[in-house]
């Protein structure tokens, strides 16, 4: 390990290897005696030495580690940087600022060789057992560097369609999904397993196997399945019509057509969801119409899936680090009377999140460059390590090229309770978008005035995202004085015309599960689902040290009860 920069006292604390039981009484100690807080740190994100030692024993030193690499960057590249312990206040306790999950992991983390991207889009697999096979290697590629993935499959051939080779006919989409789990499923990450989801055209004729095929759980176990929604599907269900389901998806003469009725698919998306919880659903012409990146994607930024959870669609070869504010510390004299949500602290720290997320893809181009030189070093011959670093490659030149970022919130519905507002009223729906435009001014605020001090992300250009829905709203977004806050940005539309800003794209809304446990919070834009006690579950690796089986579920994965 390199310890230039690092103090003595702190050298000497990286070099204390702690017991599993340490560390665990320590984190239970900081989490107030909350075991399932504790024990999330400590299997996630507690840095390890190169023998799986265990080098954190709390989450303070483990902020310590990530506010010092953001000090290192912002030394370098701001002319007002901000200083590690100012970041370190805002990371300490999670009170205000959180990297999520990939992040919290790699930063700063010597011994593994992982990406600090929560999320990937791998290119759709070509119509053949090539491309088929190559989407397989890069998932599981990204996967074992701590990634989720996502890839749609809306162009592989119905099953029964003709084939040039000894099997004459395809299989068809459920059999090479099917592959996709089990790659997924085999990959460990830490105590984990690796998050994958697969995506496809309402219009492809096999879309019905497709939405029901999560109705037997011993099928794509190891994936999120989603279907992209066109407004012509749409249309056709409101108006009663038909649906064509067609091959090739996207083809104006497609060589397999057919048609069916658009309710009767529609009831049976809807039957699999309530059943399943499976299919989500995806409305991506709103999708594609309201994303500022696809204003790109003459230049690779064509949006083609999602990743596994769903809240961010990307390109190929693109990927997304996530960050979130925690809403509920803004609440000034929580669950009384007086409660009141502090939006001018809310902005300031919007404008800074948005600056470390910016920070953060220059971390990322360092974990990129470390993957690629650790994976030329590897002893495999060259033609299958050439592979895996073309790659890595591809992911960093759209990484470089967008400087795409996840600045997003969690504990919505804490802050709401603490506020006094009963979640799904009028009063939360109007308070959660007063939030979101903060933080929608705040991030993009920011974006601009590193655009101006730093240049804009590489591709930027005016005349292609003007007349953009999403951006467009920035306008009216920054005029708005009548709204809760009374918070404003009036010149923010026309400084970004000018300058550009430093991002393609920059807000996101991830469910925050694992963060939410050590926030101690409500996850995402989730309620508080329970207020008696309840019996929560932490999935776990039965073979890992320590570990306690409580239940194991139809998937056979096995779970610790708190």
């Amino acid at each position: 390990m390199c310890y230039r920069g690092f103090s003595t006292q702190q050298i000497k604390s990286m070099n204390q290897v702690y017991t599993y039981q340490e560390a665990l009484e320590a984190s239970t100690e900081y989490f107030g005696g909350d075991e399932l807080a504790a024990r999330v740190f400590v299997d996630k994100y507690s840095l390890r030495d190169a023998n799986a030692g265990i080098l954190e024993k709390a989450p303070e030193q483990m902020h310590r580690r990530i506010a010092k690499e953001f000090a290192r960057i912002e030394k370098n590249k701001f002319k007002k940087p901000l200083t590690e312990d100012e970041i370190f206040d805002l990371m300490d306790k999670f009170k205000y600022i959180i990297p999520q999950g990939s992040p919290m992991a790699g930063i700063g983390n010597k011994t593994q060789v992982t990406s600090l991207s929560n999320c990937y889009v791998i290119p759709s697999p070509e119509d053949s057992y090539g491309g088929i096979m190559q989407a397989d290697e890069q998932l599981v590629q990204i996967s074992k560097r701590r990634g989720g993935c996502g890839l749609d499959i809306s162009n592989l051939r119905p099953n029964g369609a003709a084939t040039k080779n000894a099997a004459r006919t395809s299989t068809g989409i459920i059999s090479f999904m099917d592959r996709y789990s089990h790659s997924i499923r085999e990959v460990g990450q830490e105590g984990r397993r690796g998050a994958l989801m697969i995506t496809c055209s309402v219009h492809h004729p096999q879309i019905m196997d497709f939405a029901t095929i999560k109705n037997d759980p011993t099928k794509v176990n190891g994936a999120n399945i989603s279907i992209r929604l066109s407004d012509e599907f749409l249309s056709a269900v409101t108006t009663d019509g038909d649906v064509n389901l067609r091959w090739p998806v996207e083809s104006t003469t497609p060589t397999i057509s057919k048609y069916m009725k658009a309710k009767e698919l529609w009831k049976t998306i809807i039957h699999s969801a309530w059943l399943r919880a499976e299919p989500g659903l995806l409305f991506w012409d709103k999708i594609v119409s309201e994303s500022p990146a696809d204003c790109y994607a003459d230049v690779g930024f064509k949006t083609i899936s999602t990743n596994p959870c769903s809240e961010i669609t990307l390109s190929a070869y693109d990927s997304c680090r996530l960050l979130v504010l925690n809403l509920y510390s803004y609440v000034k004299n929580p669950f009384t009377p007086e409660a009141k949500f502090d939006y001018v602290l809310f902005k300031k720290h919007a404008v800074i999140a948005q600056r470390l997320m910016d920070d953060l893809i220059d971390l990322e181009l360092e974990a990129i460059d470390g993957i690629i030189k650790k994976v030329g070093e590897d002893p495999e011959g060259k033609t299958v390590k050439q592979t895996e670093i073309n790659l890595w490659k591809n992911i960093k030149k759209v990484c470089a090229d967008g400087r795409r970022t996840g600045t997003g919130f969690t504990a919505l519905g804490d802050t709401l309770a603490a506020l006094g507002i009963r979640y799904g009223s009028e009063d939360s729906i109007t308070t959660a978008e007063e939030i979101y435009r903060v933080l929608k001014l705040g991030a993009y605020r920011s974006s601009v005035d590193m655009a101006i001090e730093l240049g804009a992300f590489p591709v930027w250009n005016h005349e292609k995202e003007k007349n953009n829905p999403f951006l467009k709203r920035l306008l009216t977004d920054g005029q708005n004085k009548d709204s809760l806050s009374g918070i404003t940005d009036v010149a923010l539309w026309d400084d970004m015309a000018i300058y550009g800003r430093r991002n393609i794209a920059l807000l996101t809304l991830a469910p925050v599960g694992s963060v939410s446990l050590l926030t101690q919070t409500t996850s995402g834009v989730e309620p508080l689902f329970n207020l008696k006690t309840y019996t929560r579950r932490k999935k776990i690796n039965p073979s890992d040290k320590d570990a306690r089986v409580d239940f194991v579920d139809a998937n056979n994965d096995s779970w610790q009860e708190f």
